[in-house]
């Protein structure tokens, strides 16, 4: 299993490391939990959520204000739509998406936009949690489609899979997943 990508150091002069800012956009941030904590731990960080959701856009614009990150961009980017705003995102390394597969008429919409980013940023990683909400829904035949492949990410493998987590139900009695979907290399792996 692939391991996650942490915050990369680089060899500077004279043997010393430093740090290398990752660039994280988040898809659907909603309220934006992922990428707020992303960029208090020091990534540059672009929050999005539909452009047809102007409430949406408000909630990230104000949880930035709320966590002192009002230099965070906020962008309207429509899954599954090329607008300008994603044509001219700069180079990624991790797009994040919590909880974004919760409407199965959306999933391939998801998959379309994560793909063009990918492509375009193909060292990149989408990172994305949901929550089992039928096990009629599946995402592996569109993952298939879009030459893309899912490394899933075990909740124990980080202590994230006890009951009242951090106060909340969840996971409790729910399924909740964590993956990496990633381009598949030609040989389909």
């Amino acid at each position: 299993m692939a391991e996650p990508r942490r915050f990369r150091f680089a060899e500077a002069g004279g043997g010393r490391r430093e740090a290398l800012t990752l660039r994280v956009p988040e898809l659907g941030a909603g309220v934006s939990l992922p990428g707020m904590v992303a960029a208090k731990c020091g990534a540059e960080v672009l929050l999005s959520d539909s452009e047809e959701l102007p409430q949406c856009l408000e909630n990230c614009r104000r949880s930035c204000l709320m966590n002192a990150l009002p230099h965070v961009p906020v962008l309207g980017i429509t899954w599954g739509r090329m607008c300008p705003q994603l044509l001219a995102l700069p180079p990624v390394d991790v797009i994040l998406g919590s909880d974004v597969f919760f409407d199965p008429k959306d999933f391939e919409d998801i998959l379309t936009t994560v793909y063009f980013l990918l492509e375009k940023n193909p060292q990149a990683q989408f990172w994305t949690t949901y929550q089992v909400r039928s096990a009629d829904w599946s995402i592996e035949a569109l993952l298939y489609k879009w030459k893309l492949k899912n490394t899933p990410i075990p909740l124990h493998s980080f202590g994230a899979d006890k009951e009242n987590l951090a106060g909340s139900s969840l996971p409790g009695r729910h399924t909740i997943e964590m993956m990496i979907i990633s381009l598949a290399r030609s040989d389909g792996t």
